[in-house]
């Protein structure tokens, strides 16, 4: 995961799990989901340089600041008009604030201020765990334990009394379970501070916290993974979250969130679908594979049982790491990649 912020955003890794073949969720992007800047007072206005607006029946928070946003004003600025249209299915769209090791809670406190002057719900992804990402393409995260109590209290103390969403340390917890080596101490270590975070997130009133379970090509123990999950606080969370940076389909996430769900007494779940739209390419195809699609549009409106929100936790068009095929870094924006996304959409 990962992606550059500007301003007094930074850039941060991004993140890579485990797959049905053992070889990684796709990297999510904790860099830029909203690479806010701070513009000439400090903050900019709900409709940026971009004339990007919250459209009617939007819950979630569109940032005129996101890599996505950021390239239709420059390709219109190119006389590009056909490619920016074409982004724009991207950038019109909520999502993601990716908090890592820099700037964080200055971050968490001009998005979620801004979203609120919008009237909106901002989404954000705290991803500094310890030992993060296996040393895969996101690798860091804070340098010890007490390094991430103290994150993540000013990550909490940043957001007040606005309304967020926060999905937890994607891959924190599967990685628990699978070859990842966060075993024995370290592994009750981890899950400590996912249950720290938890209860310092849910002590401001109006944020929601999801714990990140994986994806349904994970392949876990539901049982197994229910039980870190109860070490790692989720009865005090508002639910899990699924599919963070993979490509499975709504459908099949529905039915593997379900069952986990039922493992965990009836906990809610959301959903990444900002790249689900074709499904999985299958066996170790995680990491920018060709072919896929923009999945449902994110809501709090899924008319599914048990499932609070699609959301797009991942942030179309960056890059999921490097691949072994010297694509760009995980978290930087990729035109080409965006475009075959926006392209193969319904």
């Amino acid at each position: 995961m990962g992606a550059a912020l500007t301003g007094v955003l930074v850039a941060v890794p991004g993140c890579s799990g485990a797959d049905g073949g053992g070889s990684g969720t796709g990297s999510a992007s904790p860099t830029t989901a909203a690479t806010t800047a701070t513009g000439t007072g400090g903050a900019a206005d709900a409709v940026g340089p971009g004339g990007l607006a919250q459209l009617p029946g939007q819950a979630f928070y569109v940032s005129d600041q996101t890599n996505a946003a950021r390239q239709v004003t420059a390709l219109r600025g190119q006389g590009r008009t056909a490619e920016a249209d074409t982004l724009l299915r991207i950038a019109s769209q909520p999502s993601s604030q990716w908090l890592g090791e820099q700037g964080a809670t200055q971050i968490a406190e001009l998005v979620s201020r801004r979203a609120a002057e919008a009237g909106r719900t901002a989404v954000f992804v705290a991803y500094d765990i310890p030992h993060r990402d296996c040393g895969q393409y996101s690798a860091g995260g804070a340098p010890d334990a007490a390094a991430y109590r103290s994150w993540i209290t000013g990550v909490a103390q940043a957001l007040g009394d606005r309304q967020a969403w926060v999905v937890l340390e994607p891959d924190a917890v599967p990685h628990t379970l699978d070859n990842c080596g966060i075993k024995g101490d370290l592994a009750a270590e981890r899950y400590g501070l996912l249950a720290f975070a938890v209860q310092e997130l849910k002590k401001r009133p109006n944020v929601r916290v999801y714990l990140d379970a994986g994806n349904p090509g994970w392949a876990q123990d539901p049982e197994e993974l229910a039980a870190a999950l109860r070490k790692s606080g989720i009865a005090a969370a508002d639910g899990f979250a699924l599919n963070v940076a993979n490509f499975y389909d709504a459908d099949r996430n529905a039915a593997y969130g379900a069952r986990l769900s039922a493992a965990l007494g009836g906990k809610h779940f959301v959903i990444d679908t900002s790249r689900s739209g074709n499904g999985a390419l299958g066996g170790d195809s995680w990491c920018n594979p060709p072919g896929r699609a923009l999945g449902e549009r994110p809501t709090a409106d899924t008319g599914r049982p048990g499932v609070d929100a699609y959301l797009w936790i991942k942030n179309p068009g960056e890059s999921d790491g490097d691949c072994g095929r010297g694509e760009p870094r995980a978290g930087e924006f990729w035109l080409p990649y965006a475009l075959g996304l926006a392209q193969a959409a319904r």
